[in-house]
Formats: structure tokens, C-alpha cells, sequence
């Protein structure tokens, strides 16, 4: 499962790592504590040009659906009824510093940060569809493709969420892809290139969304 996101990184090191050259919406403030129904910035090619922008985080799978998925299994996905179209189709990256998950203890459950040894942001495999507002207009929704837990994160969750590696960002965006290249990439990242510690409770509200988030115990 991912539950929280971290996004720290600013529009130009987005860019850069990315490649993207479109841009919706304005100059991103540093976001810690990310929780789902907020939104996510999101990559998708339009055009053949990458786009950042904004999307809900909840997949809307029907007009006025009271459940949102926020994860969706990468085993399951491509032959789901409510998500095999978006994953043919409508694919995205969830840009992200970090994301947090939760490990149950005997003395209750702990956050823990997880995040790349490069400090580099990272895209994670999402799919998205459109929301119908009530007052007729549209807007982006997207859901997190989860995986079997790396060496990393066994100890801390039984899933991880899908980091697409570098060298596949292109192919998991573009529309031609074929379904065994897409499942080629749905796999659990490698953990030497992870680091994970455990942060403080402060985490446990969306409402405190801070540097101290991330900050060790």
C-alpha cells in the first residue's frame, strides 16, 4: 500500500529529471505529508511532449462513485474491469521524494520515510481517469500501482509501491507499449538504491505537512 507521498522537489529539478516541457497549473510548493482526495502531480505525454500537472489522488472509476481507490494491485490490473482501460490507455507518473508507509509493533504501529539514496525524485506507475464535477466539468483522478515488497520494505509493509526506473519512464508513458513490456516494469524496485527510517508521529495527521515530517527519530 501507499498511503502519503512527499514532494519537496521544485518545478525546474521536476523538469529536469523528467524532461518534461508543459506545465499546468503554477510554481509547486514543497508538499510533506501528501494524503489521499489531495492532489498529486502527475506526468503524462500528450503530444509526444511530457506534461506535469495536478490530479486527485482517488481514482474515480464511475460518474459519482462513492469509492476511490488510491492503490490498485500491479498483478491485477491489466485484466480488471475497472482499471484494464486506463492501463492500456491512460497512464501516468506520480512524481514523488518519498512516500511514507507504517510498520505494526508491539507497541503500536510506526511511520517510517522511504526514499532514494540519490536524493533524486522518482516516478511512481499510476493510472488515471476522469472525474465528472457536479456543476459538468471534468478533472484528473489517478490511483498508485502497488507490487510485492523489495528486501527494503518486507520488514516494514507486504506491498511497495511500483518506482519505475529510470530507463522505463518513456515506455511506461507511451501509447504503443505492449502489455508484457508494460508488466516488465511492474516489479519491486531495487532496495540498494532505497533507504527507509522511522519519523516521527507527526505524520499520522495530513494536517501537519512540514520538513519535520521527514525528519529521523
Amino acid at each position: 500500500m501507499c498511503g502519503r507521498i512527499v514532494r519537496s522537489s521544485s518545478r525546474q529539478v521536476i523538469a529536469t529529471e523528467f524532461g518534461v516541457s508543459q506545465f499546468a497549473g503554477g510554481d509547486l510548493a514543497a508538499r510533506y505529508n501528501i494524503a489521499p482526495s489531495q492532489n498529486v502531480e502527475t506526468i503524462i505525454r500528450v503530444e509526444g511532449e511530457l506534461r506535469l500537472g495536478p490530479m486527485r489522488w482517488g481514482i474515480e472509476c464511475a460518474p459519482g462513485a462513492r469509492t476511490r481507490p488510491i492503490n490498485v494491485r500491479a498483478e491485477t490490473v491489466a485484466n480488471s474491469p475497472q482499471f484494464a482501460d486506463a492501463f492500456r490507455r491512460r497512464r501516468c507518473l506520480v512524481v514523488a521524494d518519498g512516500f511514507y508507509e507504517w510498520r505494526q509493533e508491539e507497541q503500536g504501529k510506526k511511520a517510517y520515510f522511504i526514499h532514494l539514496r540519490s536524493g533524486r525524485p522518482f516516478g511512481l506507475a499510476g493510472i488515471w481517469m476522469l472525474r465528472h464535477e457536479t456543476d459538468g466539468s471534468k478533472s484528473a483522478t489517478c490511483a498508485i500501482l502497488t507490487c510485492a515488497p523489495n528486501d527494503l520494505m518486507a520488514p516494514i509493509h507486504n506491498r511497495m509501491p511500483v518506482i519505475v526506473a529510470v530507463d522505463g519512464r518513456n515506455r511506461w508513458l507511451a501509447a504503443e507499449t505492449t502489455a508484457l513490456e508494460l508488466h516488465e516494469r511492474l516489479v519491486p524496485f531495487p532496495s540498494h538504491e532505497m533507504e527507509a527510517y522511522q519519523v516521527s508521529p507527526l505524520v499520522n495527521s495530513p494536517r501537519n505537512d512540514s520538513p519535520e515530517c521527514i525528519r529521523p527519530v
